[in-house]
């Protein structure tokens, strides 16, 4: 019977609660208690950039003046002139979001999204060129460099992939013609043709600076000599499909893609210094503005009375001192002394 007993309470024990994931304690995330630092951060700061970055304070101060002037005393109410003002904001606000938008924050996630193809396109190619060094060093049967051309081929794929990357619908790397895959890779040998054009865009900041915003497609992956990209890996990937492969001439296409690698790097230097030179066109547009808002906002607060005073009397100095310079005449100023 004790055994019984024994054996019906381990069968109505409660299951103990499985244990947390050890994955998920050793690797928390870390998104949702950021997300929401960044929202309250934001609400907070709310109030302030509406009142340095939008006319909202000057709306409710002429809202305020015009109450006055009507004799209404508190009708409409404060909540009302501040949904009024609120709403009249976002009217006046959204040429202006839109104006940013279109002339600096797209140009920045475009260069972002350009740069990042780029790099992606240095780890193909270098790891086009180790492949490369392995098959030319003589130890490979034909087996081997064949598989080695196999996989070039398939670098040449994921770098034309790349080199066709778009942004909101656009393809960034086909100059102006930005509607169309600019590079396409077809025959055999392969051959990478180039249907984009060498169009550059610039865009003028309000301080007068002239900001590159692309790179041509040509420009990167099909320049002219030794310097194409897709050149030399369709040149390395044809050495190695041969038979018997052609080892000397691939040397020669090594050399030709290590010197497009370092052509290329140089070309995403270009896009890189358009970034932080569009990094820092915002910032300096972000403090003119701020120092605008400031001067708005003093003139606002000031003294009405004590500037109208301050500006009579400059006008009485200014009257006095002509009234001076009339009475000295056309004479010199040494023939009164």
């Amino acid at each position: 019977m004790t055994r019984f007993c024994a054996m019906l309470g381990l069968l109505v024990a409660p299951v103990p609660a499985p244990l947390p994931d050890l994955n998920s304690r050793l690797h928390p995330s870390d998104s949702t208690p950021w997300t929401i630092l960044f929202a309250l951060t934001l609400i907070t700061l709310l109030p302030a950039i509406l009142m340095c970055m939008t006319p909202l304070v000057r709306l409710m101060v002429v809202f305020h003046f015009l109450r006055q002037a009507l004799g209404t005393q508190t009708a409409p109410s404060n909540p009302t002139l501040l949904g009024l003002g609120l709403v009249m904001t976002w009217f006046l606000m959204t040429p202006v979001l839109s104006q940013v938008d279109q002339q600096a924050v797209e140009p920045y996630r475009a260069g972002q999204v350009a740069d990042s193809a780029l790099g992606s396109v240095v780890t193909q190619l270098t790891q086009a060129l180790s492949l490369a060094t392995r098959a030319n060093n003589g130890t490979m049967n034909s087996s081997d460099l064949k598989s080695i051309a196999s996989q070039l081929s398939g670098i040449v794929s994921e770098v034309e992939s790349l080199a066709n990357t778009t942004y909101q619908g656009q393809y960034i790397f086909a100059g102006g013609f930005s509607s169309t895959a600019p590079f396409t890779t077809t025959g055999l040998p392969a051959v990478t043709s180039y249907a984009g054009d060498g169009d550059i865009n610039f865009i003028h900041t309000p301080n007068g600076q002239k900001i590159q915003l692309n790179v041509p497609g040509d420009t990167i992956f099909t320049a002219a000599g030794a310097n194409s990209v897709f050149g030399a890996l369709n040149a390395l990937v044809a050495d190695y499909s041969s038979d018997p492969a052609n080892i000397a001439q691939a040397t020669v296409d090594t050399e030709a893609l290590n010197t497009a690698l370092n052509y290329l790097s140089q070309q995403r230097v270009v896009i890189d210094n358009s970034i932080t030179q569009l990094t820092a066109a915002s910032q300096a547009v972000t403090n003119e503005k701020t120092e605008l808002t400031a001067a708005q906002t003093n003139l606002m607060q000031a003294d009405l009375a004590k500037v109208a005073t301050q500006l009579s009397l400059t006008k009485t100095q200014q009257t006095a001192l002509e009234a001076i310079i009339s009475q000295l005449g056309s004479g010199s100023l040494f023939d009164k002394l």
